[in-house]
């Protein structure tokens, strides 16, 4: 099968590619708005020159049996710094598929979304009946990013003689996370690294943290599934709250930490109690996840904090 990767530098991208890259049967070609930093990448992973690497100019030119369009952004500071540009970005990658799909309709479309298509709210996580709800006289700007992946969503169902299935994405935690992103996990891993005390805010959330084994399985299943237009919600095998993920980083990890009533981190795309999803529609296509939000960030965890403690060692 033949797989056009848009915007392969993205840090879930780049775990899809390792992970693809022991698959013979997978022939990946990537595009990105830098190619020599893809190219860099690659040669860093041990995987230089395994896969073809060009600007998106170029992908209208090649036959493809499916197409995986990762552009956007993973980072909520970063989606504050884009403000009202995510509509514009989101559209012309997507508009640049659906045109492709039009002359090649038999080409598979995963398209990734987030759970925030759902809407800011998530006083209860998702089901398959929860419904999108947009403060449409008062959008704020910390949906926009949502709204823009709910358009995008709106024009795939508007054309369902097209293989194309939206792929919502809630929370993804790797040993590739930059570090320096504000996200709780992230704030955790610094304050473990550094051995200081984290200041966690004493809100209540619940968040479901995908692996990167259980995301390529999740990817691998859609793939081989036959051409269908539908929308799936990632999901791991078990979800996990605040309390639940500190008391754990603190055993596993001697993490310190102490509640304040600040709010902590970069809100970039709305307060979110429980965001995670209780739509295993995924599981129709054959998904079965194989690790729990806790057992994924401790298997990460570990090897980031090992790859932390060698950097210092061959810096001493």
């Amino acid at each position: 099968m033949r797989i056009a990767i848009l915007g392969a530098t993205s840090q879930i991208a780049r775990d899809l590619i390792v992970s693809f890259s022991t698959a013979d049967d997978k022939q990946l070609h990537l595009f990105a708005r830098h190619p020599d930093e893809a190219a860099k990448w690659l040669m860093s992973v041990g995987l230089s020159g395994r896969y073809p690497v060009d600007e998106f100019s170029g992908f209208a030119k090649q036959e493809f049996d499916a197409v995986i369009n990762f552009v956007g952004v993973g980072n909520p500071a970063q989606t504050v710094v884009l403000g009202n540009s995510i509509f514009d970005i989101t559209l012309r990658f997507d508009e640049l598929v659906l045109d492709y799909l039009g002359a090649h309709p038999a080409c598979r479309y995963l398209f990734l979304s987030s759970g925030a298509a759902y809407g800011s709210s998530f006083n209860e996580p998702a089901a398959r009946n929860t419904p999108a709800v947009v403060a449409i006289n008062d959008l704020a700007p910390q949906e926009w990013y949502g709204v823009a992946k709910l358009h995008a969503e709106c024009r795939h169902r508007a054309h369902p003689e097209l293989p194309i299935i939206d792929i919502r994405v809630f929370n993804y935690f790797s040993r590739t996370q930059d570090i320096s992103a504000r996200f709780l996990i992230t704030d955790i891993l610094r304050a473990v690294r550094d051995g200081i005390v984290l200041k966690a805010s004493s809100d209540y959330i619940v968040r479901d943290f995908l692996h990167p084994s259980d995301f390529y399985k999740l990817v691998s299943a859609l793939l081989s599934t036959p051409a269908v237009n539908a929308v799936v919600d990632c999901y791991s095998r078990a979800p996990i709250s605040k309390p639940e993920l500190l008391a754990n980083m603190q055993k596993e990890f001697g993490l310190q930490y102490e509640i304040t009533d600040a709010t902590a981190g970069v809100n970039a795309t709305g307060s979110k109690p429980h965001y995670y999803s209780l739509n295993t529609r995924a599981a129709d296509f054959g998904y079965i996840p194989s690790l729990t939000s806790l057992e994924g960030i401790v298997q990460e965890m570990e090897a980031m904090l090992q790859q932390s403690r060698s950097s210092r060692i061959n810096i001493c």
